[in-house]
């Protein structure tokens, strides 16, 4: 074969690899389909019912709290959390309001002392020691309100309504209701406490048949007969509607089941006024006031037993 033959051939040779050379090493790769991410899946966590937080809202004068239930007593102000197990107190001439969130709120009258149960989105539970407090529920059959009484199986519950219960804390509970419908436990029976009506729980007894709240409060207090005593120590006597909350001399005092009580009373040289203060579940007020003098420097008067011998 001539040379001339022989370049032919090879032009040829290098023309037909030049596509070949291209598509192996210039042309571009086919697209690849996009590749699809999974998100691993998130694990969800139950955290439970959401509980009601509970703070203290207005206070006037001495007010106290305890944390935990051996916790100390400690002065409280506005605005405190409240969490399940701690308490509130209330002392003589002084007011709390409880609130839990816009739920409910609870006022306590003075001397009362309240231990914080459970707090759930469903339900409430609060626990009466002793004295009056006024509640008023906004749970709109979606949240229920309970109140139990130390010294007693008494139970006060609703999921709407105001009512006011109140406790000595030895088994006399009373509930009076302003609004609502209020079911009053004891004993193995449950009376439903309508608008305008109280009801009683005695030591060891179910609660009574629901009345109509009378329109005034009975108060009979034994005042002193005499004006003028010469002795520094009194002993106040009265009797009131069972449940009621008393308050002699500005002191809140034990009521028994019967409804009596007996305040020992210290009393300064010259005039003591008197103040018997008392109020019942349903509202309702009555009030005894009275003055004794004190004057140490009179005597009972003695009799010489040499008076009547022979001279």
């Amino acid at each position: 074969m001539s040379p001339r033959a022989r370049f032919a051939l090879l032009l040829i040779a290098i023309a037909a690899m030049v596509p070949l050379a291209w598509w192996l090493f210039l042309s571009e790769p086919p697209p690849q389909p996009p590749q699809v991410v999974v998100p691993p899946p998130v694990a969800i966590v139950d955290a439970g019912p959401r509980p009601v937080e509970i703070r203290l809202g207005e206070l006037t004068g001495t007010v106290q709290i305890r944390r935990g239930l051996d916790g100390g007593w400690q002065d409280a102000k506005p605005g405190d959390a409240l969490l399940p197990s701690d308490g509130v107190r209330t002392t003589d001439g002084s007011y709390a309001v409880l609130v839990g969130g816009e739920t409910w709120e609870v006022k306590m009258e003075p001397g009362t002392e309240v231990g914080i149960g459970d707090l759930k989105e469903s339900i409430t539970k609060l626990l009466l020691e002793s004295g009056m407090a006024r509640a008023t529920v906004k749970g709109q059959g979606r949240h229920t309100f309970e109140v139990r009484a130390t010294g007693s199986d008494a139970t006060a519950s609703t999921d709407g309504g105001v009512f006011t219960i109140a406790s000595n804390g030895k088994g006399t509970v009373a509930v009076g209701t302003e609004s609502g419908e209020v079911a009053f436990a004891g004993a193995g029976r449950v009376v439903i406490v309508r608008a305008g009506q109280q009801s009683i729980v005695k030591p060891g007894m179910p609660p009574s048949a629901p009345i109509t709240i009378p329109s005034s409060l009975l108060l009979k207090v034994a005042l002193p007969t005499k004006k003028t005593i010469n002795t520094k120590k009194l002993v106040l006597k009265g009797d009131v509607q069972p449940g009621a909350m008393v308050e002699v001399q500005g002191k809140i005092v034990t009521v028994d089941d019967k409804g009596h009580f007996e305040v020992p009373i210290s009393l300064n040289e010259g005039k003591n006024g008197l103040s018997v203060k008392a109020r019942s579940v349903g509202g309702t007020e009555a009030k005894a006031n009275g003055v004794v003098e004190l004057d140490t420097t009179v005597k009972a008067p003695t009799i010489d037993p040499g008076l009547w011998k022979d001279k």
